[in-house]
């Protein structure tokens, strides 16, 4: 799947010149929690979030540091503060660096730029204009919403073949201390492991392979050392 297949199109979006308080008003009414930030073009300039929001002198939350910690961190640190704080305009609190995607952008990449980034939305421009915007949420309502695919059944001797090719191809699976039997589609796994979390991942390999109904494990955990 691709950003295109997720993600929600037409985008709210904000003027760098609106204030923050509309802004903040304009998340609770359309209950949302960021609004990439346009210029009268429509190209994106920047996006503002709740977490943009929080410290705020009109609530009495705006950030104090000592002075000591404040250089410490950055010596541009309480201007900075000072800013996202008392500002009135959106333009001074946004963030200016967006990660952003394309429409073709693989779903596999967008949630790794999600995760490196520690982002929870990613906007998606074509030629630097707003098309829509993936966030984390899409991809969950992509995974409670993914069919399975329709499969012509298979015989037992084909669903193992497909579970041994597959851990195989995995290199934390060590094929040669590891069996499976299949019956009427219920795999019984049989050998030994060095970890429980490698024990799950070949249950969960077993779970995924088309045809399995059923799982049965009987795999040891222990370390093997050659004699």
């Amino acid at each position: 799947m691709k950003a295109s297949d997720v993600m929600v199109s037409p985008v709210i979006t904000v003027k760098s010149t609106a204030t923050v308080k509309a802004v903040a008003r304009l998340f609770l009414d359309r209950r949302i929690s960021a609004a990439p930030v346009v210029d009268d073009a429509g190209k994106l300039v920047g996006i503002v979030s709740e977490g943009d929001l929080i410290h705020r002198v009109e609530i009495g939350t705006e950030r104090r540091r000592g002075s000591w910690l404040a250089l410490l961190i950055d010596e541009h640190a309480p201007a900075a503060d000072y800013i996202k704080s008392h500002a009135a305009k959106v333009g001074d609190i946004m963030t200016r660096k967006v990660v952003t995607a394309t429409p073709d952008t693989p779903l596999q990449d967008v949630a790794m730029m999600m995760e490196m980034n520690g982002i929870k939305r990613i906007p998606v421009v074509r030629d630097g204009e707003m098309v829509g915007l993936v966030s984390r949420a899409n991809l969950v309502q992509a995974v409670a919403t993914a069919g399975t695919k329709l499969e012509i059944p298979v015989s037992d001797a084909m669903i193992r073949e497909r579970l041994m090719s597959r851990l195989r191809s995995e290199s934390w699976a060590n094929t040669s201390l590891l069996n499976a039997t299949v019956n009427d589609g219920v795999v019984t796994l049989w050998g030994l492991t060095d970890s429980p979390t490698e024990r799950q991942a070949i249950r969960v390999a077993a779970e995924g392979t088309p045809g399995v109904v059923a799982v049965r494990d009987h795999i040891g955990i222990g370390r093997v050392t050659s004699i």
